[in-house]
């Protein structure tokens, strides 16, 4: 071959490589963030709202009432919230399961319109329509049944879907080894599956705790005595006597010391759990 019949010199590729651009991609992300966070240090006024909402001595106030009290009482409204969304939500997974029809469709029924509704209708409901329903009747507990009901209602919505997907994701091979051991199939249920399924949705049903932790707040629209508010009616309270949001900071901090440790929790236990799939 002579030198005029030698293949063309291929051009050299102009341009970054695939590393390049994500590097400078990257930097421009930063870029932009520390930007904004500069735009914003500088643009707000930094006295105004130390003096809105961080007032020491107001703060200072505030103990130990608001973790003796109003914290106390938003756990114990989480609580028993839970328990009860987890036994009903328990029943509706199992009827939305079961062979029979009407309680299909009455488990169907359940699920779709308590998870359409705000939480807010359902605590107006629990705390004006019930009274009116069935005259002189007292729900057991007073505000603190009440809270309760209304909370577990929400939460057994999410949590039947929950269950009823965490015992089909049970092996079908465990119903039918139980059964070949001489159980029943309510006993495998109960002894066999359900544990299993257990452990498939803890990391969900956790999560469920954090949410009904923070709409425990609704509690306020059930009409709430001094020794029975929770953290956003205490904070709400304490704002209005003192014309200052410190208290509703606080209050918000005191949220973050459940739900941050909570949250921490949900992610290691999926952490693991996926784990234990690879």
């Amino acid at each position: 071959m002579t030198d005029t019949e030698k293949a063309p010199v291929q051009p050299k590729r102009k341009g970054l490589s695939r590393r390049q651009k994500r590097s400078l991609s990257r930097g421009i992300q930063y870029t932009v963030f520390v930007a904004a966070v500069i735009a914003f240090a500088v643009a707000a006024d930094w006295d105004r709202l130390r003096n809105q909402f961080a007032q020491v001595d107001i703060a200072e106030r505030m103990f130990p009432d608001v973790i003796t009290l109003a914290l106390k009482n938003t756990v114990l409204f989480t609580v028993t919230g839970f328990a009860v969304g987890l036994a009903l939500g328990m029943v509706i997974a199992l009827m939305r399961l079961s062979s029979v029809g009407p309680y299909r469709w009455l488990a169907g029924i359940y699920i779709e319109i308590f998870r359409g509704l705000p939480a807010l209708l359902i605590f107006i409901f629990i705390g004006v329509a019930v009274p009116l329903a069935f005259p002189g009747t007292e729900i057991i507990g007073g505000t603190y049944g009440k809270v309760a009901l209304a909370l577990g209602l929400v939460a057994a919505a999410y949590m039947a879907e929950t269950i009823r997907a965490g015992i089909q994701a049970v092996p079908k091979g465990q119903m039918e080894a139980a059964r070949s051991l001489g159980f029943s199939p309510a006993r495998a249920m109960v002894s066999i599956i359900v544990p299993q399924a257990f452990r498939i949705i803890l990391p969900p049903l956790t999560n469920e705790l954090v949410l009904l932790f923070k709409d425990s707040s609704l509690v306020l629209f059930l009409g709430v005595t001094l020794e029975e508010r929770e953290l956003s009616k205490y904070g709400r309270d304490l704002a209005s006597q003192t014309a200052n949001s410190t208290p509703i900071l606080v209050a918000g901090l005191c949220y973050l010391l459940i739900t941050i440790p909570l949250g921490f929790v949900v992610r290691r236990m999926e952490a693991k759990a996926q784990e234990a799939v690879t």
